[in-house]
């Protein structure tokens, strides 16, 4: 497949995710690839990552189930772009697989779906509809820490689960997609720093900084690029990802949220709670609205589509320079 093609999947790649997004009907007979991987990471975790062995040997441990995790990943991928460059009509299968990696549709969708609650359930309801996109502990949210979260997580979410995995497989086609998806779901498995995970998980949790390491950052752009279109400032997002995304826990996730942040006029992220740990978060966009709602929800909702719209057209563009 040449470059122009590649580049072509990919942009029908983003378009049929955007329209279709992921089909429950079709999930709901198949595993999805995702939980295949997940199937894999727990049996890894399970035999592996024994608690009466030392945190060095579970660091290895770790390593070495990352490593075989990779590399069956790579070797999918591998075996599938073979098995498409030697079929008719494999380009357009290819596009059809890339976009199940894809999650324009179904985030929009479930952020919006925080939305509704906020304006028109009350907020028991909106409880539990940002529930389904955060794993923090939601109980003791008011209405606009649910308004917060939601637009916190469709930030981060932008970048891990449609920046990031356009951009790997833009880069590396089919085995960079995998490799990147592997990792992200190992990460959000085991990449934690709970006892028992803070050594087996280390090794998952830094391949997935480092794949993030680029695309949060070509998010931030995104995102304050839309911010300039939509009227908000493009000044206010860059100065905001600029200066807060280092204060963020995580190498990366502070740089779209931040980015969100100062389009939108809010301050993000703080003090939060996940079960019994109350974790001491950094303000971004620090001087912004603390008091969020619906509205500024959709918001963030308008400046995601247009930064996606964005990306397409950088796609598109390439594929056409390419020719």
């Amino acid at each position: 497949m040449t470059v122009p093609e590649h580049l072509a999947v990919l942009a029908a790649a983003l378009v049929l995710d955007r329209l279709v997004g992921d089909p429950g009907w079709l999930w709901n007979r198949l595993p999805h690839p995702v939980v295949l991987a997940g199937r894999l990471i727990g049996r890894l975790d399970a035999a592996l990552n024994r608690p009466t062995h030392s945190f060095r040997t579970r660091r290895v441990a770790g390593v070495a189930a990352l490593a075989v995790l990779a590399g069956l990943s790579v070797a999918a991928g591998l075996i599938l772009d073979r098995i498409l460059s030697a079929v008719s009509g494999g380009a357009v299968v290819e596009a059809l697989v890339v976009a199940i990696f894809l999650a324009q549709k179904s985030l929009l969708d479930h952020v919006r779906a925080v939305a509704r609650a906020l304006r028109d359930g009350g907020l028991a309801a909106a409880r539990q509809a940002v529930s389904m996109i955060v794993g923090r502990d939601v109980a003791r949210l008011d209405a606009a820490g649910v308004a917060r979260a939601a637009i916190e997580s469709l930030a981060e979410n932008f970048s891990d689960g449609v920046v990031a995995p356009a951009f790997w497989y833009g880069l590396l086609g089919l085995p960079g997609l995998f490799l990147f998806k592997a990792a992200n779901t190992a990460d959000s498995m085991i990449g934690h720093r709970s006892e028992r995970h803070a050594a087996f998980g280390w090794a998952a949790a830094r391949l997935d900084d480092l794949l993030n390491l680029v695309p949060a950052r070509l998010t931030a752009a995104l995102i304050a690029l839309a911010a300039a279109l939509g009227g908000n400032g493009l000044a206010a997002a860059i100065r905001a990802a600029w200066r807060d995304a280092p204060r963020h826990r995580s190498p990366n996730a502070g740089w779209p949220e931040a980015a969100m942040a100062g389009a939108l006029g809010l301050a993000l992220g703080g003090p939060r709670r996940y079960g019994t740990e109350i974790v001491d978060g950094a303000w971004l966009g620090e001087g912004g609205r603390t008091e969020a709602g619906p509205q500024d929800v959709r918001a963030a909702l308008r400046v995601t589509d247009l930064a996606w719209s964005l990306g397409l057209a950088l796609v598109a563009s390439l594929a056409i320079l390419a020719g």
